[in-house]
């Protein structure tokens, strides 16, 4: 005579499952703070300004899209995973994000509390110049604006030796219908350990800026472009991958009749990482 089957679980046994898994990660993130605790008396963090570490982000983020399967939205794991990260980075050194909201303040605000909490302090300005400024005068604060379009040249403040540089480009996994997709640079100041350097973003002064230069740049480079009426040319945030160099960028302005005024290194970041609709990374 054959067995019956098992029978199927109960709602009540499958409800004291998910209890015990709820209780165990709580546990987890407690015992991380512990050792956040430990690392702080450690490395002394809170006296070295923003604990931010952009190249560990990027990376924990790549092995999180790597590694995830089921029913669970990428979309809620990230958020997830940004709010952990960014609130025990804000437990070893306190920061407050600024935010350009000039282009748009719902996507800009969407950005922040995605990509940071509630935990940390937002702080929203009408220009990115503003934002960058007031983490100038911060200790380890962060900004955030667009790396796509700007009204002012605010990377010229991040020129000089010890001012704030690009530290990252966010959303950190980019893919179709992100819920914080709005490209944003973040700026502040954090030990050159801490960088990731795959992507260049230099400052450069052209003289003789047109369309047919600006079309001659756009293979090459990732290109942020704000006109300067004063000298007939434009200040640009030429972002530059390992497959180019500013050196090929200066010539390819020179041989579209532009002049080439000034270049400075004004930070780095990790190369855009894509999860395409087919759900393949890339």
């Amino acid at each position: 005579m054959s067995q019956r089957p098992p029978a199927p679980p109960s709602l009540q046994e499958l409800r004291k499952e998910i209890d015990a898994i709820d209780e165990g990660m709580h546990r987890l993130l407690m015992q991380r703070g512990d050792i956040i605790d430990r690392l702080i008396q450690v490395k002394q963090t809170q006296e070295v300004g923003s604990a931010f570490r952009p190249a560990r982000e990027a990376s924990m983020m790549r092995d999180l899209v790597q590694r995830h399967r089921g029913i669970l939205p990428l979309d809620t794991v990230e958020s997830i995973w940004r709010v952990i990260i960014a609130t025990f980075t804000y437990v070893q050194a306190p920061f407050s994000v600024h935010a350009d909201i000039s282009a748009s303040e719902p996507a800009m605000r969407d950005s922040a509390r995605f990509h940071f909490g509630f935990t940390v302090p937002y702080v929203a300005h009408f220009s990115a110049q503003a934002a960058v400024e007031a983490v100038a005068k911060s200790k380890g604060d962060l900004a955030l604006v667009s790396a796509t379009s700007s009204r002012t040249p605010w990377w010229l403040e991040l020129e000089e030796a010890g001012a704030p540089k690009i530290i990252a480009r966010l959303p950190f996994v980019e893919r179709a219908d992100h819920p914080a997709a709005l490209p944003v640079f973040a700026v502040s100041r954090v030990a050159d350990s801490a960088l990731v350097t795959e992507v260049e973003t230099f400052s450069v002064r052209v003289s003789g800026w047109n369309a047919e230069v600006a079309r001659a740049l756009s293979p090459l480079a990732e290109i942020v472009a704000v006109p300067d009426t004063a000298f007939d040319g434009a200040a640009l945030l030429v972002s530059v991958t390992a497959t180019s160099s500013i050196d090929k960028i200066k010539a390819a302005l020179i041989e579209a009749g532009a002049s080439v005024r000034s270049t400075a290194l004004v930070g780095s970041h990790a190369t855009r990482y894509t999860v395409p609709p087919t759900g393949s990374k890339s």
